[in-house]
């Protein structure tokens, strides 16, 4: 039990990634109208050094919150994370600046001490997360599906950093398909440069920071204009430039802009068309991605024998998401 614990806290380790303030700065930038009033919990950082609480806690009157709260992981392997090596696991509250200089001064934060280690999935931090309007922040990309699953159970809006092939997960892209979920305004392909834990690798000092390239994107529920944007298709079809799978009854199109203006089957798109999917345009019907097939993630009928990725002419090609026009 001690090996395996210790192999999940080096996963972990590798796992974790801290997001830099200018990536937040930008994309919280389209939100304003949506946090005014509501108390924000930001749950997979540690407040004494979180740009996520910083951003929160120093345009907090502009933001017209009502409440921050954060909360502190505490690892029992303290010589895995410094990063995490605190007497205790701690969550902070603030509910505005008091002495008017509209600066989170330290005599205006709560500072409350946990009892146990601040794990997000914890019934402490879960009566946390009952009190959030909205939830703002970097969880592990290793329990993305089970950090996911929770804002869901319990209906909250959120705007998360998560791996960008998480969208091939079958639990995650369920919500896209029924639209409970959708990519932040930041595109797809423009991954983030994000701060490493003392002790990790790292690839470049950027702003007196160790950061590493990291293929991430902005995933939240809540509503953007960019999903209202229409597609504008000029291309036509042709058998010669949009072969059909050997699998598959649907044709397949590499590049997002290239999706034919006149044909009306199924169409293999690559993920990235998320950034561009408006549910009004398009439809999802299912997705390719892995060699077993399942028809409710699919969505279509398996013609192959034995691989169910998409194959053309016996060459495997990366996941597709499968779409109708509307």
């Amino acid at each position: 039990m001690a090996n395996e614990t210790l192999k999940s806290a080096k996963k972990n380790k590798n796992d974790e990634f801290y997001t830099q303030l200018s990536d937040i700065e930008k994309e919280l930038a389209h939100y304003k109208q949506h946090f005014k009033g509501k108390t924000v919990l930001c749950n997979c950082d540690d407040p004494r050094v979180s740009n996520f609480f910083h951003y929160f806690a120093y345009n907090f009157e502009h933001l017209g919150l009502k409440r921050l709260i954060t909360t502190c992981y505490k690892n029992q392997e303290r010589d895995l994370f410094s990063q995490n090596d605190s007497e205790s696991a701690i969550w902070l509250e603030y509910f505005g600046d008091k002495n008017g200089n509209r600066i989170p001064d330290p005599e205006e934060i709560g500072i409350h001490n946990l009892k146990g280690d601040g794990d997000f999935r914890s019934k402490e931090c879960i009566e946390l997360l009952k009190q959030a309007d909205i939830v703002v922040t970097n969880p592990p990309f290793s329990l993305f599906r089970e950090y996911v699953a929770q804002l869901v159970e319990f209906d909250k809006k959120f705007l998360i950093i998560g791996n960008k092939n998480a969208v091939t997960y079958k639990e995650i892209f369920s919500l896209f398909k029924e639209n409970k979920i959708r990519i932040g305004y930041r595109n797809m392909n423009s991954d983030f440069w994000l701060e490493v834990p003392e002790g990790n690798s790292f690839e470049k000092v950027e702003n007196g920071k160790k950061v590493k390239h990291i293929m991430a994107c902005w995933y939240t529920n809540l509503p953007t204009t960019k999903q209202e944007e229409v597609l504008v298709l000029y291309k036509k079809y042709t058998p010669e430039e949009y072969p059909k799978y050997d699998n598959y009854d649907a044709i397949d199109v590499s590049k997002v802009t290239d999706i034919p203006q006149d044909y009306d089957g199924v169409i293999g798109v690559p993920i990235t068309f998320l950034d561009k999917y408006n549910p009004e345009q398009f439809e999802i019907v299912g997705m390719i991605s892995s060699a077993g097939y399942n028809k409710e993630v699919v969505g279509i009928d398996f013609l192959g024998e034995k691989d169910a990725r998409p194959l053309i002419n016996g060459k495997n090609i990366y996941a597709r998401i499968l779409i109708k026009k509307k």
